[in-house]
């Protein structure tokens, strides 16, 4: 079992994983609608007017989109690199969308991968990185410190003939936690992220610093530490010759002493999880 029965998971966790399909659902009909010519700026666009249009008012950051050699992270040094820009799409180009929307309170942050097109490199990378989520849960459960579990990422990426892209983002990072935010009637944003959920993260940080834990998962010696009780957003990211592609969900660690209930994805029914479904179906 890799994540807690639907039925079972307390009105809390109902709430995020409700908010984290509604960032699926979104990014399922955005990419359903790319066409060549669009730009990040206006996929990026179209992800905010839909969840806006489903009540959508307040994000822990703006939605994102990356294409082709983008996908990779390809020359970024600075933060606003990060940011969409007008490049278009193309046919057989990559693309990941890239959204954390606030709903009701409760936090998600997903990333989609997908091509206009067929691309067998990006196939390749997205069937590979199921092995990935396999590892992760599975280190979490053992409680290993999340510095080695990083490392451990970064050694089957190596094996796989792949570079490890999530290092460009800020600190490195290939999880942060999430959790609730004061539903506010303005939702302020200072460079593109939420300033409620900032505050949220502020916090854990301190408190966190206090008792020797980081709110980042990083493969810095802040995050030699076993897994910390709570909701992480977790993003291993591949990236080959200009060609990126990642999945972004929520793991839920708990305090539990059974093994299964001590580590879980908060759900199995997302698209890339579907996808390796249907391909080991078809093997």
């Amino acid at each position: 079992m890799t994540s807690a029965v639907a039925g079972e998971l307390p009105a809390e966790l109902r709430g995020f994983r409700e908010v984290q399909r509604l960032a699926y659902e979104c990014a399922e009909a955005v990419a359903a609608q790319l066409k060549p010519g669009v730009t990040e700026r206006e996929a990026a666009r179209m992800q905010r007017e839909w969840l806006r249009e489903r009540g959508v008012r307040d994000w822990f950051h703006l939605p994102f989109a990356w294409f082709g050699d983008r996908t990779a992270f390809a020359g970024f040094r600075v933060p606003l690199q990060f940011f969409p820009t007008r490049r278009e799409l193309e046919p057989g180009m990559p693309f990941i969308l890239d959204m954390a929307p606030v709903f009701k309170g409760f936090t998600a942050d997903i990333g989609y991968s997908g091509c206009l097109g067929l691309n067998p490199v990006h196939d390749k990378l997205l069937a590979d990185l199921e092995a990935h989520r396999e590892l992760i849960l599975r280190e979490v459960r053992e409680r290993r410190p999340l510095r080695e579990i990083y490392e451990d990422v970064d050694r089957l990426m190596v094996r796989q003939g792949y570079a490890n892209r999530h290092r460009a983002y800020p600190f490195g990072v290939i999880a942060h936690k999430v959790g609730r935010v004061k539903e506010r009637r303005l939702s302020p944003h200072v460079f593109g992220f939420g300033t409620q959920a900032l505050k949220g993260l502020a916090s854990d940080a301190l408190h966190g610093h206090r008792d020797g834990w980081s709110p980042l998962w990083s493969p810095y010696k802040f995050s030699d530490h076993p897994p910390q009780k709570g909701l992480w957003a977790v993003e291993p990211h591949l990236g080959f010759r200009g060609t990126g592609a990642k999945f972004e969900e929520i793991l839920v660690v708990t305090d539990s002493k059974d093994p299964e209930q001590s580590a879980f994805w908060l759900d199995d029914d997302l698209p890339h999880v579907r996808r390796w479904a249907e391909e080991r179906a078809a093997a």
